[in-house]
């Protein structure tokens, strides 16, 4: 075998192992439920939305992003649960305290 053939057998598997590596997201676990770090990032974005009345958002119990149809999937079954709101509130901060690093024991999957 060559030594050019090596070479680039061992470069396509540095790329293959730098896709791995992307492709792979970040889950956070919380309270029985497991959802991925981007889509706890979004949560914000879908509150400040506000696709909701404020008059229906008085009178149900659901936090607001449990309206949005733009809600990720993983994050849908929390709407479900009778706390909601405080799973939240929680998962947000979770994400913000630096989930990316694995400094929380609640993320998984970080590099």
């Amino acid at each position: 075998m060559g030594g050019g053939t090596v070479a680039g057998l061992l470069s396509g598997m540095a790329v293959v192992l730098v896709f791995l590596q992307s492709a792979q997201s970040v889950n956070i676990k919380y309270q029985g439920f497991q959802v991925q770090l981007d889509s706890v990032k979004k949560l914000n974005d879908l509150e400040r939305q506000g696709v909701v009345s404020p008059r229906l958002q008085a009178q149900s119990p659901l936090p607001v992003p449990c309206y949005h149809p733009a809600l990720p999937p993983d994050l849908q079954p929390i709407c479900a649960s009778r706390e909601a709101a405080s799973i939240f509130k929680a998962l947000k901060t979770i994400a913000d305290s630096h989930c990316e690093m694995c400094e929380n024991v609640a993320c998984t999957g970080c590099l």
